[in-house]
């Protein structure tokens, strides 16, 4: 039994040399369990593989997304890597994925563009800035809230923001999962970088999740909806961001590439 495969680069920008992140894409006609989509993620080795089955509505699918080393609660860039996959299928149309933490929509836009639309990720609390924060990250910090998803880390700038050079030991100290860590900038509205210290990628390269975060966040702030983002990862991403507070939902945009496409191999009794 052979499944379609593709290896889609999204939230990049080729004008800019922008490389976005990486998902692998398979649709499956069920998903099977957790210890074959594992293996078949670390075989991939990509940030992410994006498993998708149909979900007995037209245009609804079940999808789970796997890193390497262990299974993703809620994977933004996955997701904009989905609609391109399912758009090559289905032309045209809106899809639904659903997750163990409920559902997200989108859509493929002008051929190249991936909308998603997801909930927004809400802050619940400022937290003190303690010393194992401070010396992970080496650079001044303004805030510090938490949310049930990453952190939010503000610096003091997109220079300081670009210039970090975390310490991932010391931020092992901490038991945080994660950090979105943004300044303001300069030619676009927030600028961030995600830090992941307690798995193997250490730095995500560019993340819809972090942006389901720092879009409410930069929105009150800045006292405006539609925001532009770019996420100063050594790959770099770029992201256009709607912000819908009444629906509690945030839209995000980006360009896409689909680098690479096959089949899966699931009569080889390696999984």
């Amino acid at each position: 039994m052979k499944k379609p495969f593709k290896l889609i680069q999204v939230f990049d920008d080729p004008a800019a040399g922008y490389r976005g992140n990486i998902s692998a894409v398979i649709l499956l006609d069920k998903l099977p369990p957790a210890d074959i989509l594992q293996r078949i993620a670390s075989d991939f080795a990509q940030p992410a593989t994006t498993f998708l089955a149909p979900a007995g509505q037209q245009n609804h699918f079940l999808v789970r997304w796997f890193a390497p080393d262990g299974e993703i609660d809620l994977c933004g860039h996955g997701s904009s890597a989905a609609m391109a996959f399912l758009n090559q299928e289905w032309p045209d149309e809106e899809y639904t994925l659903r997750y163990t933490g409920g559902e997200l929509t989108g859509k493929i836009e002008n051929g190249d563009i991936s909308l998603i639309s997801l909930a927004e990720i809400p802050v619940l609390k400022e937290l003190p800035v303690d010393q194992a924060l401070k010396e992970g990250l080496g650079v001044p910090i303004i805030g510090y809230w938490h949310t049930k998803n990453k952190d939010i880390v503000l610096v003091n700038s997109e220079i300081d923001l670009a210039n970090m050079k975390p310490d991932f030991n010391r931020l092992r100290d901490r038991k945080t999962f994660g950090y979105a860590v943004t300044a303001k900038a300069e030619n676009v509205d927030f600028a961030s970088r995600t830090l992941v210290p307690h798995v193997s990628q250490l730095e995500d390269q560019a993340t819809g999740s972090s942006h389901a975060i720092l879009a409410p966040f930069w929105a009150k702030r800045m006292g405006k909806n539609q925001l532009t983002a770019v996420q100063l990862s050594p790959r770099k991403g770029r992201f256009s961001c709607i912000y819908k507070p009444v629906e509690g939902q945030v839209q995000l945009k980006g360009h896409f590439s689909i680098i690479a496409s096959g089949q899966l191999n699931l009569e080889s009794g390696n999984y």
